[in-house]
């Protein structure tokens, strides 16, 4: 392996790492735990970053949690977003958080259909 080639994967790598650290506008929880892998939410991890890596987004933090109860409607992702509500997301598929960056992160419509909860942020 060449030195360049390692620099282009410190490169991809440090961008994957800044979609799931430091400050942000937007933070989507992608929730880990075992019923949540067992869905596909690695698949849905992967989506979510890609897509935001795609569209250039640099103001949208990733993270992961472990299980938040809701194991019938997983893969589950919350957006929490500044001055808004948190939108907790059921059943989200790669393609689903793809369509929840394009029309939710990017145009600012909640993708309704997926929706399992809306509450306003603890401060």
């Amino acid at each position: 392996m060449k030195l360049s080639d390692l620099k282009k994967i410190r490169e991809k790598y440090s961008k994957d790492m800044k979609l799931r650290e430091g400050k942000a506008r937007i933070k989507i929880v992608v929730s880990m735990g075992t019923s949540g892998i067992a869905s596909g939410a690695r698949e849905t991890l992967k989506a979510l970053l890609d897509e935001i890596e795609k569209r250039g987004l640099t103001d949208v933090l990733v993270t992961q949690s472990g299980e938040r109860g809701l194991s019938s409607h997983e893969p589950v992702i919350t957006v929490i977003e500044t001055g808004k509500p948190m939108i907790v997301y059921g059943d989200v598929s790669d393609k689903v958080a793809r369509k929840i960056i394009a029309e939710h992160i990017v145009n600012g419509n909640p993708v309704s259909d997926y929706i399992l909860e809306v509450k306003e942020k603890e401060e």
